[in-house]
């Protein structure tokens, strides 16, 4: 089912089997997987291997891009496994059509799926120009986490550092997503989910959803792909509808927490939308 915790009995004892793991390598010297990278132009983007760090659990991929987008982008997969190490995010024709997952995902010039930027008063803000950005992954007990740390991005006639954490568990099909403040003043964040013409959209009052096509791009075959951003209302102020996507505004904080989730047809237990939404809704 969606949520479950892999469990393995050794000497009478029950241990959490972690079955999350992380990527994170430059494109010049792939055999070798770093913890850390760190950039004075904040772009990286055709430096690393899939554009940026990436985690995964067995049910899903997620990386950033190390660029001025900082958005969030998912992997998906067809069957429960840990793909990124042997895929590292493209997969194969023959690897797909095998049973491998893809990057189905669209991202543009949007925040993807829980992307973080901020906004001023009046529009949203990049997190970008920076003196600094910095990737870094860990893996440690049941998770994986990816970091991307910000730093002296200008924001209301001053700079702030703003720290983007995602977290993903063993067994568990949603990652958290978590913006960080380093500042002594309050900020208001950015994020949302993008959408396609195709696609469906279902709006509540914790979620948003999609389901469908999303543009062609570098896969075997496209596949209509559900994707959430599950959130507190309470959390933000404003709702912006844009072409391409929704945002959602933070009330003034240094802390902001959400989760995001996602789907595709080709999973045999959440091959569609109204599967895919009462999954969200349990």
């Amino acid at each position: 089912m969606i949520l479950f915790v892999l469990l393995v009995s050794i000497g009478g004892q029950i241990f959490a089997q972690n079955r999350t793991d992380i990527s994170l390598f430059s494109k010049s010297d792939s055999s070798v997987y770093l913890n850390e990278i760190r950039s004075a132009t904040g772009d990286l983007f055709y430096d690393l291997g899939h554009h940026g760090p990436a985690v995964e659990n067995e049910w899903l991929g997620f990386r950033f891009y190390f660029d001025k987008k900082a958005a969030i982008d998912v992997y998906s997969k067809t069957k429960p496994g840990l793909e990124l190490r042997k895929a590292r995010w493209y997969p194969t024709v023959k690897q797909q059509a095998e049973g491998w997952g893809a990057d189905y995902y669209k991202v543009g010039a949007t925040v993807g799926l829980g992307g973080i930027r901020l906004w001023d008063g009046e529009k949203v803000v990049l997190l970008n120009p920076v003196s600094n950005r910095v990737a870094r992954v860990e893996k440690e007990g049941t998770e994986s986490f990816m970091e991307l740390l910000s730093e002296d991005v200008p924001y209301k006639n001053t700079t702030v550092d703003v720290l983007v954490r995602l977290t993903v568990f063993s067994g568990i099909r949603k990652a958290r997503v978590e913006a960080f403040a380093l500042t002594d003043d309050d900020v208001q964040f950015v994020t949302g989910i993008n959408y396609h013409k195709s696609q469906k959209v279902v709006k509540e009052a914790n979620y948003i959803a999609t389901w469908g096509l999303h543009p062609e791009d570098i896969v075997a075959n496209r596949v209509e792909l559900g994707a959430a951003i599950i959130y507190n209302p309470d959390d933000f102020e404003k709702k912006l509808s844009q072409y391409d996507q929704y945002l959602l505004v933070s009330k003034p904080c240094k802390h902001l927490e959400y989760w995001i989730t996602s789907a595709n047809a080709k999973e045999p237990e959440l091959n569609t939308i109204e599967k895919f939404i009462e999954a969200i809704n349990h």
